[in-house]
C-alpha cells in the first residue's frame, strides 16, 4: 500500500467524531486548494481536447470510452523508447476515491469497464513493461505488480488529475468533470460522511467539485509525509502521461510500491527530468506517427505539445505547493514555443538522417548487384582490387559493409568471363555435329540492329495456343517425302525464326503450385480431353469438374507409380534409387506420372514423348511441374551427349526397339552410361500372343549382341505386368568376344557425343577403358557428386574461366552458391516459393541448378551448341540438360516454364541472329506471371529490357555498371489484339 493510506485508516475509526471545528478546518482546506488550483501547473493536461458535457453520467460515459481507447491504443504504441526517467509513482491515489452522490449510482458499472480494459492491458504489456522497468532502474524492479485494483487507482487517478489542470483555467466545472473521468474506486463509510459535511459547506459547488474538495482534505490533513506523497503524485501523473505517449504501455505500471529510498532516488532524478524530457519528445512524436489510429494521434500531439513546459518545471513539485506566478506562466509560453521549434528541427534532422541511410542502403545494394557475378577465375585477384576500392569508396559505411558481405567476395565483374584458353581446349555441338555445321553455314551472320518498339502481333497458325514452332511447321511437313521414321515428330524450324506471339487459352488461370499441381491442374489451362477419353481408365489422367486429375497411374502401372518404383527396387536392389541411380531417361512418357513421383527417391527424370495423337501429354507433365520435352525417337540422335543416364525406362512406349538392326536400341546403348541399367515393362515381356513372342525373341537376340545383361524378369502381381531389366556392359571384352558382329562397332572417328542433327547410325562405341577418361567409373553417390568435381576432368586442361578444370568446377560451384543465396533470394523481388520449373539458358557447369537443389524445383540445364561442351560434366554431377541453339525455337509447349535464367548469353546470341524472335520464344515458353533473371553486357541489357518493355513485362530490376548488368523482368497477361497475315 502506498504512503499515506495507513492514517487514512485511521481516520476511519473516528468518523463518528468530527466535530464542526474539524467542519471549519475543511473549509479554510477548501478554499486554499481551490486557489491552488487555479494557478497550479502540476498536472498533465488531459489526452483528449474534445469537449466534455457537464453532465456527471455523461461524463463517466466519456472516461470509460477514453480510458479504453488509450488502454487499446497503449497496445500497439512503440515500446523501444527509454522510459527509466518517467516510472510512474504508485500509491498516489487512495483505495477508495470519494465519489459523488451522481457519480456513484454508475461506479459499479464503470469500475468493471475499466477494469477489463485495464486487466487486457496487463496481460498484454506486463511483461515488457517489467523488463523494461528494471533494465532503467534496477532498484525499481522488485516494485512489479500488485493487485489489479491498485492498477485501476492509478491509472484512472492519473487521467482524473490530467483532466483537472486544463480544465481548471476556464472553468471548474469542467474541471470537475473531468475529475469524476478519473475517481473510480471502492467507496468507505467514511467517505460518505465526508462527502455529506463537504455539501453543507460548499453546497454550490457541483458534486464532483466536492469529491476533489473532500480528497485533498484527507491530504491536507496527513503529515509530512503525506505531503511528500502529493508531490510524488504530481510527479508520478506526469511520468505516466510521458511514459504512456512513448510507450503507450507504462500507464499499466500504476500498482508498483515504492520504499523512502526509492522515493529519494525518484527525487534525485526530478532535477534533471526536464532534460529527458526533451529528449525523449523527438521519441513521442516518432512513436506516436505509428500510432493505432488517428484519433489517438491528434490527442497525444496535444499532449505532448502542452506536457514539455511542465515538465521543465517538475522540480519545483518537489516543495509544498505554491500558487504559479504570471511571470512563471510567460516562462512556460516561450520555453513552449522554444521546445516546438526544437522539435521540428528534431524530426527534420530525423527525417533527413532516414532518407541519408535509405540512400546508403541503396547505394550498397547497388556495390553489391556490381561485385555480384565475377568469374571464379577472377576472385583472388579481384578480391584485392574491391579491398582497395572500398577505401577509396565515398561511403565506407557499416550498411554497405554488412550488405556486401552477402555477396561473392570480390567479384567485380557482372558476368564471368570465358578464357581464350577454354575456346581452344573444348569442343562444341557445332564443330562436332557434321549436319550442323551447313545449317550454321544457311543462318548467316545475323545482326547487331535493335529493334525498339516492336509491333507484335498473335500467331496465325493452326496450333492455336499449343504452338511450337519447330514441330508445328506445316510448310516443311508437306514436303517430306516419308514418315516411316517419324520424321514428322521431329524438329523443321522454319526459315525465318517467327516474332509472332502465341495466344492464351481462353479461361486461363495461374497454375497450381507444387505438389498439389502433380494431382490436379486447371482444366481450362490445357483444354483436351481426348487422352482422359483414351487413357483415363489406366488412371493417367481424369476430367473433373474444372480440374484435371491424375491418380499417379500409368499403362503399366494402374495402381499407381510409386507401388511399380518399389517393385523396380525390390527387382534389382542394385538400382538403389537416389543414391547409385540419380539421372534417369523416360522413353514415351505419357503424362510423366513416372517420373513426377521419382522425385520422393531423389531421382531427376527427363521425360519425353512425341507431339502426336496422345495430344498434349507433354504439356500437361510440366503443366504438373514435372520435367519433359516433346521428342520422338526417330531418324536423329537425341540431344544429349552420351553415356549420361544411369538408367533408362520404357514403360510400353510403343517403340519398335528390334526393328532395324536395332537401331532405335542402340541409340539408347549411346545415352546409356556403361554399367547402367535399360527398364522394359511391356507386353512381350509377360505375355504369349503369337506377336509378343517373336518380339521377344529379336529382343532376346539384339540385347545378347550387344553384350546386355538380362538382370531380371519379374511380375508385379497387383498390376498384371511383368518387366525385364538389362544391364549394359562395363568393358570392351564381351564386343571382342562376339561370333557375330552385328551389330558394328562404329568407327573411330564416330563421335559419340555429336548430338545435334545427327542422323542415327546402327552401331556401337567401344566403351571407355583410359582411367583418365569418362565413363570408366561410376559417379560416386548422391549427393555428394553434385559438389565433387568429376574424376576424369584433368588439371592439365584450361577450364571455362581460366583455371585447372577441377578448380575451375568448384571456383564456379562456390560462385553461383554466392550469387542466388546473397542476391536472387532476397535481391530481385522473385517469390521463389511459386517457381517450380526453371531453366537455365546457358548452363556451364551446371553452378545455378546445384546453388537451386534444396529448392522445391528442377532445374533444365541449356547448353549453346556454340557454346564450350559442358553438359557431360552436368550430367556427371547428377543433373540434367539438353543442347539447344537458341536462333531457333525450343522443343517445348508454350507457358511451361516458372523462371529462365540468362547468363551472357544474349550478346553472344546477337552476333548470329536477331533478338526480338528469341525474345518472341521467351515470351512463347513462360508462363503468365513468370520471371526472367538476365546478366549480360550493358549493351544487351537495354535491348532486352526495351524488348520486354514492348512485350507489356513488368521490369522489375535493371543495373549496370562497367559495361556489365543485370535485369529481372515478370511477364504480365498482355496479348495483342490481331493476328499476322500468314502463318
Amino acid at each position: 500500500m502506498a504512503p499515506g493510506r495507513p492514517s487514512r485508516s485511521n481516520k476511519r475509526s473516528s468518523y463518528t467524531s468530527y466535530t464542526s471545528t474539524i467542519t471549519t478546518i475543511v473549509f479554510v482546506t477548501l478554499c486554499i486548494v481551490g486557489v491552488w488550483m487555479l494557478t497550479s501547473d502540476s498536472f498533465v493536461p488531459p489526452q483528449t481536447t474534445s469537449k466534455r458535457s457537464s453532465s456527471s453520467t455523461a461524463t463517466t460515459a466519456v472516461a470509460t470510452t477514453t480510458n479504453d481507447d488509450f488502454s487499446s491504443s497503449s497496445v500497439k504504441t512503440n515500446d523501444k523508447k527509454d522510459t527509466s526517467s518517467y516510472e510512474d509513482n504508485p500509491g498516489d491515489l487512495p483505495d477508495d476515491a470519494i465519489k459523488s452522490d451522481d457519480s456513484h449510482q454508475s461506479d459499479s458499472n464503470n469500475n468493471n469497464i475499466n477494469n477489463n480494459a485495464n486487466d487486457n492491458n496487463d496481460g498484454a504489456n506486463g511483461s515488457s513493461q517489467e523488463n523494461q522497468t528494471n533494465a532503467n532502474d534496477p532498484d525499481k524492479g522488485a516494485s512489479s505488480t500488485d493487485d489489479k485494483q491498485g492498477s485501476q487507482d492509478q491509472v484512472n487517478g492519473g487521467n482524473d488529475v490530467k483532466n483537472d489542470e486544463v480544465n481548471s483555467e476556464n472553468n471548474n466545472e469542467d474541471a470537475a468533470e473531468v475529475s469524476t473521468q478519473g475517481l473510480h474506486g471502492k467507496e468507505s463509510d467514511k467517505e460518505h460522511g465526508k462527502q455529506n459535511e463537504n455539501e453543507n459547506q460548499v453546497s454550490e459547488e457541483s458534486t464532483v467539485t466536492q469529491n476533489q474538495q473532500s480528497e485533498e482534505n484527507n491530504e491536507q490533513s496527513n503529515d509530512e509525509q503525506q505531503q511528500q506523497q502529493i508531490n510524488g503524485d504530481t510527479s508520478g501523473n506526469q511520468e505516466q502521461e510521458t511514459a504512456s505517449s512513448q510507450n503507450g504501455n507504462d500507464s499499466q505500471e500504476g500498482e508498483n510500491k515504492y520504499t523512502d529510498k526509492d522515493r529519494q532516488q525518484q527525487q534525485q532524478k526530478q532535477g534533471n527530468q526536464a532534460e529527458n524530457n526533451d529528449n525523449s519528445q523527438g521519441q513521442s512524436s516518432e512513436g506516436n506517427e505509428s500510432g493505432p489510429g488517428d484519433n489517438y494521434k491528434d490527442s497525444q500531439s496535444d499532449v505532448n505539445e502542452d506536457q514539455k513546459p511542465q515538465q521543465e518545471n517538475d522540480a519545483a513539485t518537489q516543495e509544498p505547493q505554491k500558487p504559479m506566478l504570471d511571470i512563471d506562466k510567460q516562462k512556460r509560453i516561450e520555453e513552449q514555443q522554444r521546445l516546438r521549434a526544437e522539435d521540428a528541427s528534431t524530426s527534420q534532422s530525423q527525417q533527413q538522417s532516414q532518407e541519408e541511410a535509405q540512400r546508403l542502403e541503396e547505394t550498397a545494394y547497388q556495390r553489391r548487384e556490381h561485385v555480384e557475378a565475377t568469374s571464379p577465375a577472377q576472385q583472388e585477384h579481384d578480391e584485392m582490387q574491391v579491398q582497395s576500392d572500398a577505401h577509396q569508396d565515398a561511403q565506407p559505411n557499416e550498411e554497405s559493409h554488412k550488405t556486401d558481405r552477402s555477396f561473392p567476395s570480390g567479384e567485380s565483374s557482372g558476368i564471368p568471363k570465358e578464357s581464350k584458353e577454354s575456346k581452344r581446349s573444348w569442343s562444341t555441338q557445332a564443330t562436332q555435329s557434321e549436319n550442323q555445321k551447313e545449317r550454321r553455314g544457311q543462318l548467316g551472320t545475323g545482326s547487331n540492329d535493335s529493334i525498339y518498339g516492336y509491333a507484335w502481333q498473335l500467331c496465325n497458325v493452326t496450333a492455336g495456343p499449343d504452338y511450337i514452332p519447330c514441330l508445328d511447321n506445316e510448310k516443311a511437313l508437306r514436303q517430306l517425302h516419308s514418315t516411316k521414321h517419324f520424321e514428322h515428330r521431329e524438329r523443321h524450324c522454319p526459315e525465318d525464326a517467327p516474332t509472332c506471339l502465341v495466344p492464351v487459352p481462353e479461361g486461363y488461370k495461374k497454375s497450381i503450385e507444387w505438389p498439389k499441381s502433380r494431382e490436379k491442374i486447371w482444366y481450362y489451362n490445357v483444354p483436351h480431353k481426348t487422352l482422359a477419353d483414351v487413357k483415363g481408365h489406366q488412371n493417367w489422367v481424369k476430367v473433373t469438374g474444372e480440374f484435371l486429375t491424375f491418380p499417379g497411374g500409368g499403362t503399366q502401372f494402374i495402381h499407381g507409380a510409386l507401388h511399380y518404383i518399389d517393385f523396380l527396387q525390390i527387382s534389382v536392389p542394385n538400382i538403389k534409387w537416389g543414391k547409385h541411380t540419380r539421372v534417369v531417361l523416360d522413353v514415351g512418357c505419357g503424362v510423366a506420372s513416372f517420373g513426377g513421383y521419382l522425385f520422393e527417391r531423389e531421382v531427376l527424370t527427363m521425360s519425353f514423348a512425341p507431339k502426336d495423337e496422345h495430344e498434349a501429354q507433354v504439356q500437361f507433365a510440366l503443366e504438373r511441374g514435372i520435367p519433359a520435352i516433346s521428342a520422338v525417337m526417330g531418324s536423329q540422335r537425341l540431344p544429349f551427349p552420351s553415356r549420361v543416364f544411369d538408367l533408362v525406362h520404357c514403360a510400353r512406349c510403343r517403340v519398335p526397339w528390334h526393328a532395324e538392326g536395332g537401331l532405335l536400341l542402340l541409340e539408347l546403348n549411346r545415352v546409356l552410361r556403361p554399367g547402367g541399367f535399360f527398364v522394359w515393362s511391356a507386353t512381350p515381356v509377360y505375355q504369349t500372343l503369337e506377336e509378343d513372342v517373336q518380339i521377344w525373341k529379336e529382343m532376346s537376340s539384339l540385347t545378347a549382341n550387344m553384350c546386355w545383361e538380362l538382370v531380371t524378369i519379374q511380375k508385379d502381381k497387383l498390376n498384371s505386368i511383368g518387366a525385364a531389366i538389362y544391364r549394359k556392359p562395363r568393358s570392351n571384352d564381351c564386343y571382342e568376344q562376339r561370333k557375330h558382329h552385328s551389330p558394328p562397332m562404329c568407327k573411330n572417328d564416330d563421335d559419340p557425343n555429336a548430338a545435334w542433327y545427327v542422323p542415327l547410325q546402327a552401331c556401337m562405341h567401344r566403351i571407355p577403358v583410359n582411367e583418365a577418361e569418362r565413363g570408366t567409373r561410376w559417379p560416386v553417390v548422391w549427393p555428394r557428386r553434385m559438389r565433387m568435381p568429376p574424376y576424369w576432368l584433368n588439371s592439365s586442361q584450361i577450364g571455362i574461366y581460366g583455371k585447372p578444370a577441377p578448380q575451375d568446377f568448384s571456383a564456379d560451384y562456390e560462385h553461383w552458391k554466392r550469387v542466388v543465396s546473397g542476391s536472387y533470394m532476397s535481391g530481385l523481388g522473385i517469390s521463389w516459393s511459386g517457381v517450380r520449373n526453371v531453366m537455365d539458358m546457358r548452363a556451364v557447369y551446371g553452378g545455378f541448378a546445384s546453388a537451386l537443389k534444396d529448392l522445391q524445383m528442377w532445374v533444365l540445364n541449356v547448353v549453346n551448341v556454340d557454346s564450350p561442351d559442358t553438359l557431360p560434366i552436368i550430367y556427371e554431377r547428377g543433373l540434367f540438360g539438353i543442347y539447344h541453339d537458341w536462333c531457333e525455337s525450343f522443343s517445348t509447349y508454350p507457358r511451361t516454364y516458372d523462371l529462365l535464367h540468362a547468363d551472357h548469353l544474349f550478346s553472344k546470341l546477337r552476333k548470329r541472329c536477331k533478338l526480338p524472335p528469341v525474345m518472341a520464344e521467351v515470351d512463347r515458353i513462360v508462363r503468365p506471371g513468370g520471371k526472367i533473371i538476365v546478366r549480360d553486357e550493358s549493351d544487351a541489357i537495354g535491348e532486352i529490357e526495351n524488348l520486354l518493355k514492348s512485350l507489356h513485362w513488368e521490369v522489375h530490376l535493371t543495373f549496370s555498371k562497367d559495361k556489365e548488368g543485370i535485369l529481372s523482368a515478370q511477364k504480365g497477361e498482355w496479348r495483342p489484339s490481331t493476328y499476322t497475315a500468314t502463318s
